[in-house]
This record gives structure tokens, sequence and C-alpha cells, in this order.
């Protein structure tokens, strides 16, 4: 087994920074942008803020990410920038370590928040409309660090006691805890922005006071819990979901493992969980997937990497029943083969008859995805999809509710931090187009 790495992106020393600034090849120009910044979701200027690095000047280096990605400092540690900026370096085509972008950009963003008002935008005067943002995660902070500066008055309504959903709650531990998400929200309390937590905004009466009081609605609300997924005995001690694992370990209070545990998942929080839970002093993970490795929706990276850490991958195995008696001791599976395709594209996974084994573990997490927030949706007219999810014009993000806008996990189904983001982005120039065109000319509702 490999060493377990404590932090995905450790922040590089002080030494390393210009060192690490200046291999790379600062590509692009005033007609065509660098390759990283293309691949980027919320298109930062890469090779701009790191020639800022480069000369020191870590203040203008993070202006320029904060610009594009209000959550750069956590996009630094969370994003797989291994499939993106960092696979689209020239080094990286030329066969050469990658320029590390998200360290670079750490560093920047790191030195910048330890005095947060030397990034902080320009604000235009107050326009007298305001805009509700439902949900304080990657997509809603975007959406009202996009806006405040335009002029509007934001409030972000959240039913948990700190900002950042997925990120603060359901990232593992070993990507981010919790820091730097209250500088990043600090950073948008001194663009005007409010934020409004512990205040669940999920009743029909809660939205439709939302949109008397405001002039637009944004719904960055991500998805529900864990996939109802079930088998049975699986009420015995040591079976659990993912989201409250992860979360409990990064509230400082990690569920125990035994020394053999099972995952059942082929996505990137079963990566996470299995990564976690070697971390917590298990001796045997094994990761149980109903397909092959081919068909696995977690990056191929991350499946690497558990790899090199000691996870142990059970393909084409699917879980059927758990055993034990006060606790659990073994997990029932069956074979799988994989049959015609499915809806998804994807062969169908069809049981092998009589190949039922049993397989010893202490703990069982699943990790299958997370469900739509159906009863939402059906809480606002005009913004549900057949699937679930809400329905947006992709150019806009608005609903066909036109006073409705959404972005994130709950229209893609489930992205990553810097989608969120760029969703909330894509979102708040929409509100502007639509209030500009729906308001007076002296701001405040139109008639």
């Amino acid at each position: 087994m490999a060493a377990l790495v404590l932090e995905l992106h450790p922040a590089l020393k002080d030494s390393e920074i210009p060192y690490e600034a200046e291999r790379c090849l600062f590509c692009g120009s005033e007609t065509a942008k660098a390759p990283c910044t293309v691949a980027c979701p919320a298109g930062i200027d890469v090779p701009g803020f790191i020639q800022s690095l480069a000369h020191g000047e870590a203040d203008r280096a993070a202006a320029l990410i904060f610009a594009e990605n209000p959550l750069g400092g956590s996009c630094a540690r969370v994003c797989p920038t291994e499939v993106l900026c960092e696979a689209a370096c020239v080094l990286e085509r030329e066969g050469r370590r990658p320029v590390s972008i998200a360290r670079l950009q750490r560093a920047a963003t790191d030195l910048a928040l330890r005095n947060p008002e030397t990034s902080v935008p320009v604000h235009l005067p107050h326009n007298g409309l305001r805009v509700a943002v439902v949900g304080a995660g990657p997509a809603g902070m975007a959406c009202a660090a996009t806006l405040a500066p335009l002029g509007y008055a934001v409030t972000i309504y959240d039913n948990r006691p700190e900002v950042g959903g997925l990120v603060r709650y359901a990232i593992a531990p070993y990507r981010q805890v919790r820091e730097p998400l209250p500088q990043e929200a600090d950073r948008l309390r001194q663009m005007g922005v409010r934020f409004q937590l512990s205040t669940p905004v999920e009743t029909a009466e809660g939205l439709s006071l939302l949109e008397r009081e405001f002039d637009a609605v944004f719904l960055g609300i991500g998805l529900g819990e864990d996939a109802d997924v079930h088998y049975p005995g699986d009420d015995l001690p040591g079976v659990y979901e993912s989201l409250p694992f992860i979360e409990a370990l990064k509230e400082g209070r990690p569920l125990p493992v035994g020394r053999r545990v099972a995952v059942v998942g082929g996505g990137n929080t079963a990566m996470d969980v299995a990564r976690e839970t070697l971390r917590l002093g298990a001796e045997e993970v094994a990761v149980l997937y109903r397909r092959t490795e081919a068909e696995m929706p977690a990056f191929r990276h991350e499946v690497l990497e558990a790899m090199e850490d000691g996870v142990r991958f059970l393909w084409l195995t699917l879980p059927v029943e758990l055993h034990g008696l006060a606790h659990l001791e073994s997990v029932r599976c069956v074979r799988m083969e994989l049959g015609e395709a499915d809806e998804s594209g994807r062969r169908r996974p069809e049981v092998v008859p009589g190949s039922a084994f049993d397989l010893p573990v202490d703990t069982l997490v699943r990790a299958v995805g997370q469900q739509y927030r159906k009863g939402f949706l059906q809480l606002v007219e005009g913004i549900g999809n057949p699937d679930a999810r809400i329905a947006v014009d992709t150019e806009s993000g608005q609903t066909a509710n036109p006073k409705f806008f959404a972005g994130g996990d709950a229209v893609n189904g489930g992205g990553t931090v810097v989608d969120a983001v760029r969703h909330g982005k894509t979102a708040a120039f929409g509100i502007d187009r639509y209030l500009r065109r729906h308001s007076s000319p002296q701001g405040g509702r139109g008639q």
C-alpha cells in the first residue's frame, strides 16, 4: 500500500511558488485563449494569474482568479484539474509534467484571503432590484458574487448553519474540510451579499414569499439524500450511507469503521469514501461495482489513486443481502455479466445464476448516488423535467417560470464544483438581462 496522502493538493512552500510559476509557457494571446483557460469551466485566465504570481503580484493573481470564480480557493483544493486545466497544459501534451495549476491557484488565493479587501470587486450603485438565492453552495455563491457587483441586492438562504453546500458537507476531508469557505463567504459579504443561514426554504409558502418580495429567484438547491437502495439486513450496526458518513468526518466525529470495509458504488463519492476509510484505520477496503472498470462513472485518475492507496475493486459484483447478529459480519454478493445496453448507453448488468458468495466485512457504506429533490420541484410551477431535474434554458439558466432561474446539481444531475460555479455565473447574467428588460428605468420591479 502506498503512503496515504493526507491532503490532495497540499500548499506549495513559498520557495516553490516562483519556480512552479516560471514553468508556465504563458500560452494564449488576445485572439486565442490558452488551452488551460479553455478547459476551465469557470474561464479563469490561467496564464495571466500565473504570470502575476511569477512577478510576485499575488493580489493581482487572486483578483484574476476571483473575477471568474468566487470559490477559487475551494476549487484549487477540490477541482479535478487532472482532467481539466492541467490535462490541457501544453507541457502535458509534450510528455512533461503539467504546471501545478491547482496548487498555484491555492497559493494565490490563500495569500489574498488573508487580506480579503484587496480582491473585492468595485460595485456599481445599487439599482433597486433584489434577488433571492436559495442554496449557499457553489452555484448559489457564484450567482450572488456575479450579481452583487452589478448593483443587485442579493440574499442567500440555506438550511445549513454554514456556507458551501456539498463542498462543506459532502466532499471528502482529504480534499477540503472547511477552509477557505468562510473567507470566500466574507468576500461576498463585503460585496453586500446577505446570508440567511439555518433558514430553510422548502415550502410552497416560503417560495411564494420570495417570489413576491424579490425581483428574481435563483435555485441552487443541489441534490437530495442518498439514493434509496436497500438490502435485507441493512439496519445492522456498521452499515452507513455515504453522505452522513462524510459529513460526520468533516464535523470531526468520524463514524467507527472495522478492519474490513466494503463500499458500494462506482462514482467519485465511492472513491472518496473508500480512501477515507483507509485513513480511518481500515486494513482491507473493497469497492463493489456491478459493471466493469470501463463503465465506472468515477474519474479514471480517482480510480487509479484509490488503487495506489490499497483499495481493492470487485467488478461485476452486486450486494444482495447483509448478514450479522449484533453487528454486520458479511455481505452476500452475486456475480454479474453485461447484457444489452440500457437507457444510459451502458450495457445492462445481469445476474449470473448460482454465483452467490459471502464477503466478510465489518463495515459497509452505500455510495450509489443521490436522489433528485422531486418534492421541491412540485412547489414551483413550471420548473420540473420529466427526469426530476430542474429544466432551464442553457444560455440563461431561466426556467419556464420566468422569475425563477437555476443551476448546479439540480440541473445537471451532479457535476463538479467548478461546473456549478459556471452555472451560477450563467444564471446571474441571465437574471441581469431579464431584469434589465422587465424593470423600470428607476429600478424596482416592473409593472
